[in-house]
């Protein structure tokens, strides 16, 4: 993932002409389409940043982990001794997939490929990988693929564009400059022709995945990066899978849904989402760490509680984006025990309240300081998660209400229609520790 430090490109940068370097008159095929829907029915998802750089375990200093390489500056020479310490002997892709499903995600998205340049599968297209280059010798993506395969959860493929390792990645963008010992020269092209055949294995060699999350364009925002030619690969490998890019900017055609790092769509308190329009027609995704990193960093122990990270979930439900919430796994392959202790919190919060969140889309209300609603058919389920008063006046919901009823035990809750808005009353009583849920029947 990005930096802050590195985000304060402006937007003069951006292109004018998006279509000439994307997959202009792009019609996405009916398992694409049918694919959207399920990914913002199933609206929670496990974001997985794991690589050699695990290791180094963010070299003491806070927030570093997977940015390590750039960071500490780091030769590529020095770099590649990592492959030979990483032995996650302790891996177990089963049981990786079973805490998913227990914790009510609904898909995985594991980096492939991050800056580093290190491919965490059996690369045929550079024998820099785990496979190759490490003692462990074993296709992490294959295996989590089969045991995704068995449980029903979908596997999406995160995929680096910026590059740290790839001598024909030239010229340099704003980062991987200087310290890396790589030649200035190189060739663009046989760049985008080594990605394109990294692309093609991920898409052919594990079945049906997902989608492909692509990351690094901001890297060098003026670049040609043969947009219109590696959307139609991919779409054309696997025409349901799904193209998102974390590039900060208006969705590109060819993309079929819209990210936001560490931000609901619209806000910017971390600085990447400067000028990012909100698609109105494409899903939407908000992806967001547990501590303050997003590879593992021995560290960083600065967790967010299960109740901090529940109602951002609660929060992008209402905006109509699905929650990607990331962890970074020991070197060890195992799963950081305090990152297992919130999802089972958030678990438990799901098995009672799912219906209020899964297979819904954004409600009639727009998010408020005080909450948010989503909407299932002719209910619209209001999330009051800032509200301290007996009474809330909410806006109207277009439609007439039938009747209103705390969300749970079925209590009525006495409601009145006006000019005004719709006015609710919830005794202190009936009120839930983290929200409180009030069922509209339209």
């Amino acid at each position: 993932m990005r930096k802050p430090i590195l985000i304060c490109l402006i937007l003069s940068l951006l292109f004018s002409n998006h279509e000439v370097f994307s997959q202009k008159d792009y019609q996405p095929s009916p398992e694409n389409l049918k694919n959207r829907e399920w990914f913002q029915d199933n609206k929670y998802g496990l974001f997985v940043h794991w690589g050699v750089y695990s290791v180094m375990a963010g070299g003491g200093d806070m927030g570093i982990a997977e940015w390590i390489m750039n960071q500490k500056q780091i030769p590529i020479v020095a770099y590649e001794n990592l492959p030979g310490f990483f032995n996650p002997i302790e891996f177990d892709a089963e049981e990786w997939v079973a805490m998913v499903k227990k914790a009510g995600m609904r898909y995985i998205t594991i980096t492939s490929k991050h800056h580093d340049g290190f491919a965490m599968y059996d690369s045929k297209a550079s024998d820099y990988n785990i496979v190759k280059k490490t003692p462990f010798k074993r296709d992490v993506l294959k295996e989590l693929k089969d045991a995704c395969d068995k449980e029903g959860i979908k596997l999406f493929f995160y995929y680096s564009q910026l590059d740290w390792h790839h001598p024909d990645y030239f010229p340099r963008g704003s980062t991987g400059r200087g310290y890396t010992g790589r030649p200035d020269s190189g060739e663009w092209r046989k760049y985008i022709d080594y990605m394109k055949d990294q692309l093609t294995e991920l898409l052919t060699n594990y079945g049906e995945i997902g989608g492909i999350w692509f990351d690094g364009q901001w890297d060098k925002y003026d670049e040609n990066w043969y947009l219109d030619e590696i959307y139609s690969h991919i779409h054309n490998l696997q025409p349901g899978a799904l193209i998102g890019s974390n590039h900060h900017l208006a969705p590109f055609p060819g993309e079929d849904f819209q990210m936001f790092e560490r931000d609901l769509p619209g806000e910017n308190t971390m600085g990447f989402n400067k000028g990012a329009e909100i698609s109105q027609e494409l899903p939407l995704e908000m992806c967001e760490t547990m501590n303050g990193s997003w590879g593992y960093n021995i560290k960083d122990r600065r967790f967010k509680s299960s109740s901090q990270l529940l109602e951002t979930m609660i929060r992008a439900a209402g905006y109509g984006a699905n929650f990607l919430l990331n962890t970074g796994p020991l070197p060890n392959g195992k799963i950081q025990s305090e990152n297992v202790d919130t999802l089972m919190v958030m678990a438990n919060w799901l098995e009672k309240n799912g219906e209020t969140i899964y297979g819904t889309r954004k409600g009639p209300i727009e998010p408020r300081p005080w909450g948010v609603t989503t909407q299932k058919d002719n209910k619209v389920y209001v999330h009051m998660l800032a509200w301290k008063d007996e009474s809330i006046l909410i806006p109207t919901v277009g439609k007439k209400v039938k009747s209103a009823t705390l969300f749970g035990d079925k209590s009525k809750i006495r409601f009145s229609e006006t000019k005004d808005g719709i006015l609710l009353t919830v005794p202190y009583d009936k009120r839930k520790p983290l929200e409180t849920i009030v069922v509209l029947e339209l």
